[in-house]
């Protein structure tokens, strides 16, 4: 039988969560955090709503799933983004001690890989996954914007 729980599956889930933020006028993240095939947290950005530059998606999922688990570590578990994480988000996920890091669109002025921030040495991470899906989305919100 074949495994629908595939990287794509759940990057389309991260996506729906950015399109939730597209429509309440935040910039377009999504983020879960899936353990065993069960997403254990779901958010998007809240920057806008909760007037706080760290409402990030990958923060507020990181939060959620510490509590979920009932631990500050996120070991075993994996985070599928749409949108490279910053050096803020990067290095909570690096004390979080994540183990995999999956995204779709890099950020080419303000991801961590361009500013050099630094993962957990055992984190494992893939990039481009749904890529040009979520780049169209943070593109057509921007439009909106300028």
């Amino acid at each position: 039988m074949e495994n629908i729980f595939t990287d794509e599956y759940f990057m389309k889930k991260a996506l729906a969560e950015a399109e939730t933020a597209f429509e309440k006028g935040e910039i377009p993240v999504g983020a879960i955090i899936v353990i065993d095939n069960k997403v254990i947290a779901r958010s998007h950005n809240l920057t806008e709503l909760l007037n706080d530059v760290t409402a990030h998606a990958e923060m507020q999922a990181i939060t959620s799933a510490a509590n979920y688990l009932g631990g500050k570590y996120l070991k075993n578990c994996t985070l599928y983004v749409t949108l490279e994480p910053c050096q803020m988000c990067a290095g909570a996920l690096y004390w979080s001690q994540i183990s995999k890091i999956v995204y779709g669109a890099s950020d080419e002025n303000r991801g961590f890989s361009k500013l050099g921030t630094q993962l957990h040495p055992k984190t494992k991470v893939i990039s481009g996954v749904l890529e040009e899906e979520c780049s169209l989305l943070m593109r057509a919100f921007f439009r909106t914007k300028r």
